[in-house]
């Protein structure tokens, strides 16, 4: 029995996200996206880290009301890296 291999339509191009075919590749963000997606992900674990405290749940707690702050560090340490322009 012969069967013929089909290749996906879409060929993925640069770097893969989870290195599957015909997934979707990881753009590169634009500085500002990067500080704003960082800060985000920074409130985000502030929240969870609220959310176990409030669930009785303080080692989840402790982790990531501590993993909060490495985010911002690394949107400022963003920020001084590359000059943002003044926004229009």
């Amino acid at each position: 029995m012969f069967i013929a291999i089909a290749h996906p339509a879409v060929e993925p191009q640069g770097p893969d996200a989870v290195a599957v075919p015909g997934s979707p590749a990881i753009l590169e963000l634009p500085p500002r996206a990067l500080h704003a997606r960082l800060l985000a992900n920074a409130a985000l674990r502030r929240m969870r880290g609220l959310e176990r405290r409030r669930a009785a749940r303080p080692e989840d707690a402790d982790y990531w009301l501590q993993a909060a702050p490495v985010a911002v560090r690394k949107a400022s340490a963003l920020r001084e890296e590359r000059s943002f322009a003044p926004l229009p």
